[in-house]
C-alpha cells in the first residue's frame, strides 16, 4: 500500500534541485546571511534541543561546513527559520558568522507550522508530547479537524487522536513523558484511567519498578476491575456462568472482557488500553479465526 505524501509534495518542493531554472519555479532561492539575521519561529514545535547532540553538529559544521541550507522566510529585514533550527543553533556554537539559507516566500502562518512539523517528524526529533501540541496548535489555531491533520502530516486519524489524547495527563506524567521515563505506550495505557490521581499512582509504579508497556496495562487493568464501579457491575451479574466466561476471556486475552446478556443476545466488549494493544488482539483474534 502506498504512503500519504507528507504535507503535499513534502519538503522537497521547497528545496530546488541544482538547476537555476527549478530554483526559480520553487519561488525558493539560496543566499548567505549573517547568523544575527535569523530569528527562531514561534511556531517551532520541538522546544528541547540536546546539548551534546548540538555540541556534535557544531563540531561537525566547523570540519565541513553546513551541507544543507536553513529554510527561511523574510521577516521585514530579518528571516525567520522555517526548518533547520538545530543546525543554526550549532552553527552559532560553530561560530559561524553567515551560512545558506533557503528563502521561501509567502508562507502563510499554518503553513509554517506545518513545515516546521513535517521537518521533525521525518527527523523523529519531537517528543510524543511536542507532537501532541503541534496537532493541538494544527486543530485550535487553524479550525483543521483531526482527519485535516492527519491528511497533512501523513498519518492516519487514529495516529493523530491517540497523541492529542495525552495533553490530558496530569503534569507530573508529562514531566516523565518528555524526560523519557515513560514511553507514549505508558501514557496511553495511564489514559484509560478514569481519575488523575490513579494515573499517577500507576505511573510512579511503572517508573520505579521499570515496567514494560503490557505490564503497565494490565496493572491498569487490575485496577479497573477493583474499583468500586467495576465491584457492583460484577455484584449486579446474578449468572455465574457469565461471569466464569468473563474470566477465561481475561485470561486468554489479557484484558478486561465484559458480556453483556439483552434477552436472547447481547454484546460482548473487549477493552483496549492503547494501539498497541489493539493491534495485538486484532491478530490474535483474525489467526484464531483464520
Amino acid at each position: 500500500m502506498m504512503k500519504k505524501p507528507v504535507l503535499g509534495r513534502g519538503l522537497a518542493a521547497l528545496i530546488p534541485s541544482s538547476r537555476p531554472a527549478d530554483a526559480d519555479r520553487s519561488g525558493a532561492h539560496v543566499q548567505m546571511v549573517e547568523l544575527s539575521r535569523l530569528e527562531a519561529s514561534q511556531k517551532q514545535p520541538r522546544k528541547r534541543f540536546d546539548d551534546q547532540g548540538l555540541a556534535e553538529l557544531a563540531q561537525s559544521i566547523s570540519e565541513s561546513g553546513i551541507l544543507q541550507p536553513i529554510l527561511v522566510t523574510r521577516a521585514g529585514e530579518r528571516f525567520r527559520i522555517l526548518a533547520g533550527e538545530r543546525r543554526f543553533r550549532a552553527a552559532a556554537l560553530a561560530g559561524l558568522q553567515r551560512i545558506p539559507v533557503l528563502v521561501k516566500d509567502g508562507i502563510e502562518d499554518r503553513d509554517e507550522l506545518l513545515i516546521a512539523l513535517t521537518e521533525n517528524l521525518q527527523r523523529r526529533d519531537l517528543t510524543p508530547l511536542e507532537e501532541a501540541e503541534a496537532f493541538r496548535q494544527l486543530r485550535d489555531d487553524f479550525g483543521m479537524t483531526q482527519e485535516a491533520v492527519a491528511e497533512k502530516v501523513g498519518k492516519d486519524r487514529a495516529t493523530v487522536a491517540n497523541t492529542l489524547r495525552l495533553l490530558k495527563l496530569p503534569q507530573e506524567i508529562r514531566t516523565a513523558l518528555e524526560e523519557g521515563l515513560l514511553s507514549a505506550g505508558h501514557a496511553r495505557a495511564l489514559l484509560a484511567l478514569p481519575s488523575a490521581a490513579d494515573q499517577e499512582k500507576v505511573a510512579r509504579e511503572a517508573i520505579r519498578e521499570g515496567l514494560s508497556v503490557r505490564l503497565t496495562e494490565a496493572r491498569v487493568a487490575a485496577l479497573m476491575q477493583d474499583s468500586p464501579s467495576a465491584k457492583k457491575k460484577r455484584e449486579r451479574a446474578a449468572d455465574p456462568d457469565t461471569r466464569d466466561a468473563e474470566r477465561r476471556l481475561e485470561r486468554a486475552l489479557s484484558t478486561k472482557v465484559e458480556i453483556r446478556r439483552r434477552k436472547k443476545g447481547g454484546e460482548v466488549r473487549i477493552v483496549f488500553f492503547s494501539e498497541e494493544q489493539l493491534i495485538g488482539l486484532f491478530e490474535r483474534l483474525v489467526k484464531e479465526v483464520g
